[in-house]
């Protein structure tokens, strides 16, 4: 639901009556939308005028609903006005292209909300799901009205012809300031320039900022546009709260531990961590202390991704831990090595220059001395290119580490619908402002307040230990963290320095190393064998397949880990004695006044009867019937 600030007071969405769709606004109040936000106030009353939109505003302003009802509004006017006979009819009026597959899932939804009444007569696919190829093709073969995609799936479909936009009304770019940075870029292109869209058709660009990118679409998509900017009443900054602290590797799980076991953040919180290991590593640390946490990854597939984000948001999870690695890793690269970028390029553009100069030498003599073998020599040149290829090999690997990846598409920072986080903690700094920014707009969301915490690691702490440290892109935390402060202080907002008092947080240390050495790398390969396995079993399309080979089943569930990790009971609770001492409050005398605990006095180790001698059962002193009165035997009386 948006924020209150965020409603338009003065309008109702059954003033729109004359514009919507009455099954479309008894949806709306299904749903619970009486009155709509700013952007929707503004978008709908133009988007069906048939004006191109570009609109601009924050997250939680409901920038989805104001494409969505449009869109279907028209499918709807379109439909009831064609006859039943005609061939176009039943064709792909809608394109909504979304940056992440989680993304993708959300616009489904909030149209599967809005579509309760007339589902029969709008038909939507969702196609950036990773369904089956012959799945997909067999669901745009019917011709859906409005088609979800990220642009790389879309471009895929649109290339060997499974989807044909030749009927397009409208088309969708959502998260726009983030498409392009996604790795988006060329398909984008490809999509606009390759012929696959109609001349004529409407277009929606929806971004929480202006960036470049935004601008660049702006030319490829809009053609006189209604620009909408929603004016925030108050300061954004003024919502978020950020604090960094400065510490070692060993010291981030240390503090991790106190913060989440002594409830000094109250409410949900979003861990965010670089790499997939560490992630594992930090749930089962978590473990240890009985934290229930729950772990948000590329490698995991879209269906159980959407399950966990949903399971957090309905509060099963009170913590998240996600992983950020593919999304900061692009963003560093497009923000600080495009100047290497250039150089390794103009290297390797030299390297084969000077290979052709070369081979063609050789060529040139043995034209004029040798004549009538130049073919012989030909095939020897082959052979030489062969023996040289190995130097244009770098990109080759380059090509196989991306492969080596997880979902490409996958992206936590932005697009994905995170309810009610009160805290976003960077247990790994990401590697360029840029993606800082989007991490911490996880919080502070929709007019409440939130705040975020950074751990920091100096250069001079970074690689002394060898099991939690060492992770890369900690070593140029110092640097990055400077940018962040700079980019921030232009935005108004300062980070604070989170002062601990590390005299208390030090008697935790010994119950922390404790944990840290239980998680150890075949605790975490088990750990991501289990969610693999876990995976296989719940797996749809396996089902037929263990159908048939039921034993295939039984193995796995048999087969049980070989490393358990070791969960010590008493970790669960903080002894009395570690409980950090509250300062008294100035100005107020606990001098007589505190209660003191009323002293019990000397404990014996046994404790001493309180009943009667020999009345306890089993006779005298519990001595299971010596002395005791003999029992008689109902068999003996029975008359």
């Amino acid at each position: 639901m948006p924020d209150a600030h965020l409603v338009d007071t003065k309008s109702l969405f059954s003033s729109f009556s004359h514009l919507l769709d009455a099954r479309l606004l008894r949806a709306l109040a299904d749903i619970g939308f009486a009155r709509p936000t700013l952007v929707q106030a503004k978008a709908i009353p133009l988007a069906l005028e048939g004006r191109d939109i570009l609109a601009r505003a924050r997250t939680g302003s409901g920038k989805t609903a104001a494409y969505c009802i449009p869109i279907v509004q028209k499918i709807l006017s379109v439909k009831s006005s064609s006859v039943p006979s005609d061939s176009n009819l039943q064709s792909t009026r809608a394109l909504i292209l979304v940056p992440t597959r989680e993304l993708s899932e959300q616009v489904a939804t909030c149209l599967r909300s809005l579509l309760s009444y007339c589902d029969k007569d709008v038909v939507i696919a969702n196609v950036a799901t990773g369904t089956a190829t012959h799945l997909e093709r067999a669901l745009l073969a019917d011709r859906p009205d409005i088609v979800i995609s990220t642009p790389s799936r879309a471009l895929g479909l649109l290339q060997s012809k499974a989807l044909s936009l030749s009927s397009l009304d409208s088309l969708v770019i959502d998260e726009a300031d983030l498409i392009l940075s996604y790795g988006h870029d060329e398909d984008v292109r490809q999509i606009f320039g390759g012929g696959h869209l109609p001349k004529v058709y409407q277009s929606f660009l929806m971004s929480a900022t202006m960036t470049d990118d935004v601008e660049t679409l702006k030319g490829l998509a809009l053609r006189s546009p209604a620009i909408l900017k929603l004016e925030e009443g108050e300061d954004e900054a003024a919502l978020l709260s950020q604090y960094s602290v400065q510490c070692s590797e060993v010291d981030k799980f240390l503090l991790t531990y106190v913060i989440l076991k002594l409830r000094l953040i109250k409410g949900k919180c979003i861990l965010f961590v670089n790499d997939v290991d560490r992630s594992y590593r930090l749930k089962l640390f978590l473990e240890q202390f009985s934290i229930k946490s729950c772990v948000l990854n590329s490698e995991l597939p879209l269906n159980s991704r959407y399950h966990t984000v949903q399971e957090f948001n309905k509060g099963v999870y009170d913590y998240i831990i996600a992983t950020d690695e593919s999304g900061a890793r692009a963003e560093q690269d497009s923000d600080d090595d495009d100047n290497m970028e250039v150089e390794e390029e103009g290297e390797a553009l030299g390297i084969e220059e000077d290979v052709v100069s070369t081979q063609r030498e050789p060529e040139k003599l043995n034209s004029l001395d040798e004549g009538g073998d130049a073919p012989a020599d030909h095939s020897s040149k082959k052979r030489k290119r062969r023996e040289k290829s190995p130097v244009i090999e770098p990109s080759k690997s380059r090509k196989r580490k991306s492969r080596k990846k997880g979902d490409k598409e996958y992206g936590v920072t932005r697009g994905v619908d995170f309810v009610d986080v009160a805290c976003v903690l960077n247990f790994d700094l990401p590697t360029s402002s840029r993606s800082y920014t989007h991490r911490v707009g996880r919080t502070a969301r929709a007019g409440r307040t939130g705040m975020s915490l950074s751990f920091v690691v100096p250069k001079e702490q970074w690689g002394k230990n060898k099991v939690v440290g060492c992770l890369e892109s900690s070593k140029n935390d110092e640097a990055v963290f400077a940018k962040i402060e700079k980019e921030q202080g232009a935005r108004g907002s300062k980070i604070k320095e989170y002062k601990f008092d590390m005299k208390q947080v030090e008697a935790f240390r010994y119950r922390m190393d404790d944990a840290l050495r239980s998680v150890t790398r075949s605790a975490i390969k088990e750990a991501r064998i289990k969610e693999l396995k876990t995976e296989i079993i719940n797996s749809e399309k396996l089902k037929a397949h263990f159908e048939d080979n039921p034993l295939d089943l039984e193995y796995l569930r048999h087969d049980k880990p070989l490393h358990p990790t070791r969960v010590q009971a008493h970790m669960k609770h903080v002894p009395k004695y570690l409980l950090p001492r509250i300062a008294p409050v100035p100005g107020v005398d606990v001098g007589g006044d505190v209660p003191q605990e009323p002293k019990v006095g000397f404990v014996p180790f046994k404790k001493t009867s309180v009943r009667g001698r020999g009345r306890g059962r089993g006779g005298r002193g519990g001595l299971g019937g010596r002395g005791g009165k003999k029992k008689s035997d109902p068999l003996k009386k029975f008359r």
